[in-house]
């Protein structure tokens, strides 16, 4: 067992940068000859309402076929971080040759095996097999109205369709009901038929989508709703500030022309009084920087995923929009480094090493770090979602000799080539004090107030993201994805520049933090939802899957918080900077 798991890693980890590329075997070229061996996998099987729970096929007392020589297998990263776990069914199955009902294998009945089969129908077990990469789904058994009896599918019936050489559609139906009896021999069987199919290759994973589900009016409706929102947003923000900004930098002209006297007489007020700390650098400079290149990080992973997943249909192979995310993620680290990096140097920060690990390793830790507290979890259930060792040591590596060298580049890039703290004001030595000011102009309260606009835009396409992960359907709108992406980001930078103008009036110049956690603050309304969706839009049950889903769901709302928060950051700074250099300062 041990010496497998280390030559699954070692292949994972050495493949890791080609893990999108098909592999020379049959079953991942989709070619077959006649009378070739066509392999029926046999994967997990778990609770119904629980998908995340899942086990070994064989975890249940089921016997295996007579074959036991297998001629290919494959597992890349993303499929042993999924849970994925092929194991050969035994059935003896041939291109294009069928297979009249045989008996395959003979199940010894006893009360041990017959609890374990009465506890998982009991619980609505589902079990999942592969055939060429094309998943099937059967159920283990029914009970019957009394809840009494309880009943095992003993014969599955393929029905294969193949269009030339290649197989475009499969089918299970399962017959052979038998009642559970202790101390009986339960014959199990199966038979394969052939037929011949006009759908093509590249369409036969069509059936397992649910256009009816994910183009949906209300779909389609939610993101008008959230374009208007982004016109309606953009054209009062330009409004507002365009009218207020051309009203500050008058009465910020016409007090350039008094004099001395007058000057100090007059009505001083505003954000150009703070212009000698508005550039003053941030508390936690070194954490403030590590998160706003994470954020800018993932920001970009996100952006490229949505465009790879847009041209290609990763959702037919196993694992490759999670194998795909890991690539990109290592891929845009200098993405990281850089942004960090710079803004880290801008603020004068000195142990640019230490940024440079925080930000490298804060969003693996936390994904890590979370996944390894599920993984006891796992464990303790013996699910199939337990992570390998090896597994583990192999994203470790990655994260060590991948990740964070390409973060470094990017860090000594950032801080040479765009490090310099070219401010158009000077700071002050001497911090100005703030005044008071009412109180929904404290950045506690902005900082609460400026995550709901986000929210509103995306929360209707959280739904079908969250369904599409949780419950039994395939997300492939990726388009709408990426358009709410675009309305998100553009709501965010709306309403965190509004915010920063408001705060900045008030002459309260800590507007770093503000307009950062203001954005991110989506995430705690995204968590939030979470909640609603688990109680009222899902029947999950048990302490794994429990863990797991507020688990992965905190990860998910933090890294949306910090992509949000870097993105609503960059937009603000660039405002800031823009409304100082214009105004002309003594």
């Amino acid at each position: 067992m041990g010496s497998s798991r280390w030559r699954v890693a070692a292949a994972v980890f050495l493949s890791l940068l080609g893990s999108l590329l098909p592999v020379e075997a049959d079953e991942h070229i989709h070619t077959y000859t006649d009378k070739e061996e066509v392999v029926l996998w046999m994967n997990t099987v778990g609770p119904y309402h629980n998908r995340q729970e899942t086990y070994k096929y064989f975890s249940l007392p089921f016997c295996v076929g007579t074959k036991k020589t297998i001629s290919h297998y494959h597992e890349t990263l993303g499929e042993a971080l999924q849970g994925v776990e092929l194991e050969f069914s035994g059935l003896d199955i041939k291109f294009k040759d069928e297979v009249m009902q045989t008996t395959f294998c003979e199940i010894d009945l006893d009360k041990a095996k017959r609890d374990a089969f009465v506890y998982a129908i009991k619980n609505h077990y589902w079990y999942q097999m592969y055939i060429d990469d094309l998943p099937i789904w059967g159920i283990v058994g029914e009970a019957d109205e009394n809840g009494e009896d309880h009943y095992l599918w003993t014969y599955k019936k393929l029905e294969i369709g193949f269009n030339g050489n290649r197989i475009v559609d499969v089918n299970l139906t399962s017959e052979g009901k038998v009642r559970l009896v202790p101390n009986t021999r339960i014959a199990m069987s199966y038979s394969v038929k052939w037929k011949k199919s006009d759908v093509k290759f590249e369409d036969r994973f069509d059936k397992y989508l649910d256009p009816s589900f994910f183009q949906h009016r209300i779909h389609w409706f939610s993101i008008f709703n959230s374009f208007m929102m982004v016109i309606f947003l953009v054209g009062l923000v330009s409004m507002i500030l365009m009218r207020t900004l051309r009203k500050d930098y008058a009465r910020y002209s016409k007090e350039e022309e008094m004099d001395d006297m007058d000057r100090d007489l007059g009505d001083e007020y505003g954000w150009k009084q703070v212009h000698g700390d508005v550039f003053r650098p941030s508390s936690h400079p070194l954490i403030f920087s590590s998160l706003i290149g994470s954020g800018c990080q993932i920001f970009s992973v996100s952006l490229i995923v949505i465009i790879v997943a847009m041209v290609e249909d990763l959702y037919t192979e196993r694992g490759s929009m999670l194998s795909t995310a890991i690539f990109v993620y290592a891929a845009t680290s200098p993405v990281n480094g850089y942004f960090g990096g710079s803004l880290y140097a801008k603020q004068g920060g000195r142990r640019w090493i230490k940024q440079m690990f925080i930000g490298a390793f804060m969003i693996p830790a936390m994904v890590c770090g979370t996944a390894f507290f599920i993984n006891f979890i796992a464990i303790y259930y013996h699910a199939s979602r337990a992570i390998p060792f090896g597994t583990m040591v192999a994203v470790c590596c990655i994260c060590f000799f991948v990740i964070l060298p390409l973060n470094l580049v990017g860090t000594i890039l950032g801080r040479n080539l765009s490090g310099q703290p070219n401010f158009p004001c000077r700071v002050n030595a001497v911090p100005r004090p703030i005044p008071e000011k009412k109180w929904f102009m404290e950045p506690a309260v902005i900082v609460c107030l400026g995550g709901i606009l986000p929210f509103g835009s995306i929360f209707i396409e959280m739904y079908f993201i969250f369904t599409s992960f949780w419950a039994y359907k395939i997300y492939y709108v990726y388009g709408f994805m990426m358009l709410v992406l675009v309305i998100l980001c553009i709501v965010t930078v709306c309403v965190t520049i509004v915010c920063t103008y408001f705060l900045l009036n008030a002459e309260d110049y800590r507007w770093q933090w503000t307009s950062f956690l203001s954005a991110a603050s989506t995430a705690v309304y995204v968590y939030m939802y979470s909640f609603y969706y688990y109680f009222f839009k899902t029947k999950m049950y048990g302490l794994f899957q429990t863990s797991f889903y507020f688990g992965y769901m905190a990860v998910f709302s933090t890294a949306l918080g910090i992509m949000c928060g870097a993105v609503g950051y960059m937009g603000t700074s660039a405002f800031v900077r823009k409304i100082y250099t214009n105004v002309k300062i003594d």
